[in-house]
Order: C-alpha cells, then structure tokens, then sequence
C-alpha cells in the first residue's frame, strides 16, 4: 500500500545522488519524495522492504543521515499544458526563466516552483457541446499558444469514453479552471487547462503508421542525400571538435517540423548558452516569426546533477508525445546521449550494479531503445497522423564508433550522419562523411521526392556512385599522382570536387546558404549531373579534360550555392543552359576543320 503523502521516513547513507532511506514501506518504485530539510527531489529507484533507495535530482552535500525523507504519493510527471511553448526548463521541468526573475541567476536546492504560471489566463475556445460523447485523445476546446501554435485541450489518454456534463464557453480561464466536466463509469471528472503524465511512461496511440514523408532540413548533404522521414530516428556520432552540437542546432533551426524540443543534456555550459541567446533571435523560415513560438528547451548541463541528467531525456519526449498527441509533427533533439549514458553509468557505479562493456550498465540498450521507440509516425487516440521523429548527438571518446553508446544506438535508428574529424580539420561543414553515413528512409520517402524531381533517385544514385569511386580512385592518386590518371577517371575526381565544395558543404553563416531548398537542392544536383554526363562524351570523342575545366561558367558553379538563393531558381537554370552552350562550343571546336 501506497504511503499516504506527507509521511516521514529518514536518510541512512549517502553516496552522492544516491541516498538510502528507511521507513518506507509501502512505497512504490520511481515514486518521488522529498529529501531533507530543504526537501531535495529524488525518485524511488530500488526497494527492499522498508528500505528504499533514492536517486536525488540536486545536489547532495550537506545532507547527512536522519535526514527527514517525504513521499509525495506521485511518480515524476510533467505539467502539459498551455505556456509551454517558448519556455527553458531544467531536466526535471523546473521553469528557469521564472526562477531567475525570483531568485537571481542561480538556482537554489530545494527550489520548487510550478512549470507553468498558475496565474496565466488563456482564452479558450470549445469544439464540443454539452451532451456530446466524447473519446480519450478527443478535442474538448482550443486556446492559442502562440502565433504558432493552436493548443488543443484534449481529454486525458486515461479517460474512457464519457458525456460532457458540462463544457465552459469561449473565455479565459486560469490553469487550473475546470473547463469542462465528463460523466465516467467512475464518476464525474473535472478537466483543466493542464494534465499531469509520468514521464516515464509512453503516451498510448491507435497505431503507428509507415514513414512516408521528409523531414527537411535545409541541409543539402541530409535532406538529399541521408534523409530522414517524419517520425525517424537518427544519429549524429563524431569525436570532439567535429561540429554535433552545430549541426544540431542548424537541424533545429531549419527542420518543417511543428514544434522543436531541444534537450542540452550534459553538454558544456557556453554550448546551451549559446543556444539560449541564439533561438530567441531566430526568425521561421516559414512564417517568419520568431524560431521560440514554437519551441521548447531543456537545459541541463555537465555542471548539473547526474541524476537529472539522466531524467532530463524523459522529460524531453514526453513533452514532445503530448503535441504528438495533437496531430502535429515534432522534432527532438538530444545533444548528447553520451553524456546522458555517462550519467546511468556514474549512477549504476554508485548503486553497485554490475558493469557491462566500459563500465555501461547491462541495462543501456534497453534505456536506449526505449528512448528512440517513442519517436515514430503514429496515428493518435483522436484518428490524427502525428509524429515525433528523434535524432540524438553520440560524443565517442576519440571518435571511435565501435564503444558501446554508438554501437548500441545503430541498433534502434534507421539513419547514421557519421561525422568525419579529417572533414572538420578542413573546414568542411556539416563535416559529414558521405562514405560512412547511410539512411534507411530513402525508399520510404523517395515518392515525395520524385513530385518534386522526377530525377531525384536517379541523381542521387549517380552522385554517390562518384563520390564512392573518386574515393578509390584516391588511394591510387596518393601512389602516382592525380597527372598518371587517364581523363575519364579525373575527370571523377573533379566532379567529385565539384560535388563536395559546390553541393556538400554549406555555410550555416552565409544568408543564401544556411538554408536550402528542396527545389534548389534538386536543381544544383542537375546542374553537376548535366556537366558530369556531357563532360563524359565531350572526353570520349577526344576533347581534353582541361579544356572543360578551363570554361568560365564552369568555375561560377562551384560558388552558385552562394551566389543564388532559394527564390532564384531561374537563374540557376539559365546558368545551366550558359554551360551547356559552352561544352557545346567545344563539340563545334573539336568538329571544325
């Protein structure tokens, strides 16, 4: 039987975020309680009789044994409700804006402050009427957000089918208003603007649909060569230096989906401080208004307990299920899970587990997989298509992506952008590397690309079919040199070049570059395509590479990416049309007496 909340128990032993307490029979795993005089929070996470051990979210020193322990009768949840939106949290969904404005920047143990403003007013809307029955997941009213983002007040996933009693008319309302009374088998039960879900336990769906759809991004080197599909999981593994956390925030910043959850979990301080200071800033591409209306972050740095490093990733994707749930697509970004796994392995050390390979708890692929399997592309309670599509940053000591973390992730992901630390060193940027990368998500969503070009997969194809020999072609260029080479084959090479510096990489700084359509991505591959197969035969019938190479409007191309931008498509074209007329002049060259 539960402990009635309030019910006093007391610290035995301290070691680190894990203390030991007695007097808690009847308690339940991952039940929070209160530690201390300052009431630390810490969650239930091992119990043998009236023994329980707890991993505490704050910081630990100066507890010491009898220490005063408090069952709260609840698991760790969140508050899902209007106001998240815009909002910074901690990884146990503390409020960090409002706690500054009460307290200073620092934030004090024992802090407990609401999630969401119990004294905010929203104005709600109702889609139903008094009389009707309706399902869990169901529409009960509106309330908007932000410019961005249409709130919809749903009956709670554990809700059965019910009569609204009685639904409030449009108006504002406080959190915690009862806007709406549903007669249950149970009983009447009165619904707020805000509902509680344990964040540890997935938010129920009808089903999950196949992936069919991009996820765009911007970003030529993913969205046209390793695409990821809405409700896809992928990975961004590389070393230090090789620009994770960068390409994640450009993701982030660019990505078509509704809303952004960004969890910084464990990562370096002036990394999330650069991101705090830069959302805000960020205008959609889309509707122009600022990137944070449709926006979530958790911040939870390496300077910031284990324990709620570890609980941080939790808090994360189930704030992402519940605008799932509203038939919106969301995108997750965890940067890093290396740092979160770092954060079981320091906390199973200190719960004597036994280790498994490097230290890791037996359990990490299990906690893995049951992160990246709540992505997905699903259809809600409420007959919606919804998705969560997750791509999570791995930080390999030394980049070597045979520790277990990245091993272990390649397991439950469909798509692997491997960052390459030589492409990095030359400034190449996103300094992913087109020979050790893959998706799985190609077919899935090569019919919306075909709409776009009916091309794609063919150039796609041909151009990773270069990059790949212009690599082995390299091996033989360190031996004799690029000169020994016939001018078919370097005639691969410079197309490859062309491909990495006029395709590939992408200034995230430059305006016209940042960001990339899927309309000028499939028209730059043309392009390239165009030079490479006409090159081909103008070398065949006798032309020399070097006259090809010498074109003036060959050399514009490798700069065409920064020259024109996303709305500047015809010019693209017209460029196309000046080389094409140039290669042409060396056919009529070549055929002249």
């Amino acid at each position: 039987m539960n402990p009635p909340p309030g019910r006093k128990a007391s610290v035995t032993r301290i070691n680190g975020p894990v203390v030991t307490a007695t007097g808690l029979a009847g308690a339940r795993m991952y039940e929070v309680v209160h530690v201390g005089e300052l009431g630390l929070v810490g969650e239930i996470v091992r119990l043998n009789g009236d023994q329980a051990t707890i991993q505490v979210y704050e910081n630990t020193t100066m507890l010491k044994p009898g220490a005063p322990v408090r069952c709260t009768g609840a698991p760790l949840s969140v508050w899902l409700g209007p106001g998240l939106i815009g909002n910074i949290y901690d990884g146990i969904q503390r409020p960090l804006p409002a706690i500054k404005a009460l307290h200073g920047s620092w934030l004090g143990r024992g802090e407990k402050i609401d999630p969401l403003d119990p004294a905010s007013r929203w104005t709600f809307e109702p889609v139903v009427t008094a009389g009707e029955t309706v399902s869990p997941g169901q529409t009960l009213g509106l309330v908007t957000e932000t410019p961005l983002v249409r709130h919809k007040i749903m009956v709670p996933p554990d809700i059965p089918a019910a009569a609204v009693r009685r639904i409030a008319g449009k108006g504002l309302h406080g959190l915690t208003e009862t806007v709406a009374i549903l007669d249950t088998a149970t009983g009447p039960r009165e619904i707020t603007l805000v509902q509680k879900w344990p964040v540890r336990v997935p938010r129920p769906i009808r089903e999950r649909r196949p992936v069919s759809q991009p996820l765009l991004t911007g970003q030529r080197i993913i969205d046209t060569f390793f695409p990821i599909g809405k409700g896809g999981c992928a990975a961004i593994p590389g070393g230090f230096g090789t620009g994770k956390t960068i390409t994640q925030h450009q993701l982030a910043k660019w990505s078509d989906a509704d809303i952004i959850v960004f969890i910084g979990c464990g990562e370096r301080g002036n990394e999330m401080t650069e991101v705090l200071r830069e959302f805000p800033k960020i205008l959609d591409p889309r509707s122009g208004r600022p990137l944070m209306e449709r926006t979530i972050l958790i911040a939870n740095t390496s300077n910031m307990p284990v324990a709620a490093r570890e609980a941080s990733i939790y808090t994360g994707i189930a704030l992402a299920e519940y605008y799932r749930d509203m038939g919106l697509d969301v995108a997750v970004f965890a940067d890093s899970t290396s740092r979160w796994a770092e954060a079981l392995r320091e906390l199973a050390a200190r719960l004597e587990e036994m280790p498994a390979e490097e230290g890791f708890p037996a359990t990490l692929p299990t906690r893995l997989a049951q992160f990246y399997e709540r992505g997905g592309a699903v259809t809600t309670l409420a007959g919606e298509p919804g998705s969560i599509s997750i791509v999570g940053a791995v930080s390999p000591p030394g980049g070597d992506f045979s520790e277990p973390v990245t091993q272990h992730t390649q397991r439950f992901i469909r798509c692997f952008w491997a960052l390459d630390t030589e492409l990095a060193n030359a400034r190449h940027y996103p300094s992913i590397h087109w020979i050790r990368s893959y998706s799985d998500y190609v077919g899935a969503i090569s019919g919306w690309w075909k709409k776009q070009n009916p091309d794609w997969t063919e150039l796609r194809t041909e151009a990773l079919t270069l990059l790949q020999r212009e690599d082995r072609l390299q091996q033989i260029v360190k031996l004799i040199g690029a000169d020994a080479l016939p001018d078919a084959q370097q005639l691969i090479l410079f197309i490859a070049e062309l491909l990495k510096d006029g395709f590939l990489a992408q200034n995230a700084f430059d305006e016209k570059d940042q960001f990339c359509s899927p309309a000028r991505q499939a028209a730059l591959l043309q392009v390239i395509s165009q030079v490479y197969r006409k090159s081909r035969s103008l070398i065949e019938a006798g032309v020399a590479l070097g006259r090809i190479r010498e074109l003036p409007a060959l050399r514009r191309l490798i700069h065409v990416k920064t020259i024109y931008g996303n709305e500047e498509i015809a010019q693209i074209t017209a460029l196309s049309q000046q080389i094409q007329a140039e290669l042409d002049g060396l056919v009529a060259e070549r055929g002249a007496p």
